[in-house]
């Protein structure tokens, strides 16, 4: 590898706070604000909005967000050959 081309790869914390989860990886993503973790050391965080802890697919718990009725419009346009 050529030297000083590369981003810094090292432990980073990334955080979902919705779901109360976070999880030790590493990476090259930078941040400013560090955590101390469970094994005494100071990391950087990284706050997400979505992890595998919130997101439906994942926690089974999926739910369809439908605001402009396409679903129904859908099933109109499209339901007319049925029964």
């Amino acid at each position: 590898m050529k030297k000083n081309i590369h981003p810094d790869y090292r432990p980073v914390v990334f955080r979902d706070r919705g779901a109360d989860f976070a999880f030790l990886t590493r990476s090259t993503v930078a941040s400013d604000r560090t955590i101390e973790w469970e094994d005494g050391n100071s990391y950087p965080v990284v706050d997400v909005d979505v992890s595998s802890a919130s997101h439906p697919f994942y926690t089974g718990k999926s739910r369809v967000v439908d605001s402009t009725g396409a679903v129904e419009k859908f099933n109109r346009r499209y339901a007319r050959g049925r029964g």
